[in-house]
């Protein structure tokens, strides 16, 4: 196994996959891709995206009640890996280093959200917790999302 794969930092589970299920919620909501930047830490966390503007308070409930709908409906995380070839055909690997080796982890949760990652998660999205939008903001094209976790 190459070291990508293997986990650099001690993120909180649960966090680490609430950003995943944030990054796609925002795909779906305003196909603007995933994060480009993410800060996971155990009482909150931020995820940075290129985007036009603030959030509305309407679209910060809507993707609020998206991931807390998704963390309730307890779906299993799963890893695969993967070839470096066969992943390239399905993910980007833009953000994959190239010396990051023939084999990539991609982590699932459900049929929700997959995406090549080297971090620890929660073994189901009900884990999580509530999900809650702390704070937006938006400067020179890009929009930062604090989040945080409840029990």
């Amino acid at each position: 196994m190459n070291d990508f794969n293997r986990n650099p930092k001690e993120y909180d589970p649960r966090m680490h996959s609430a950003e995943h299920l944030l990054n796609q919620t925002m795909v779906r909501m305003f196909n603007c891709g995933r994060a480009f930047s993410a800060h996971i830490e155990k009482k909150k966390s931020k995820c940075d995206y290129h985007f036009d503007r603030d959030l509305t308070a309407e679209e910060k409930a809507e993707i609020e009640k998206r991931v807390n709908e998704v963390i309730q409906a307890d779906l299993p995380v799963r890893e695969e890996f993967l070839s470096r070839e066969e992943a390239s055909t399905r993910f980007s690997l833009k953000r994959l280093p190239e010396e990051a080796g023939d084999t990539v982890r991609i982590i699932s949760i459900g049929d929700y959200d997959a995406c090549p990652c080297n971090g620890i998660h929660a073994a189901s999205s009900g884990a999580i917790g509530l999900f809650k939008i702390g704070s937006t903001t938006w400067e020179n094209g890009v929009l930062r999302v604090r989040f945080k976790l409840e029990p």
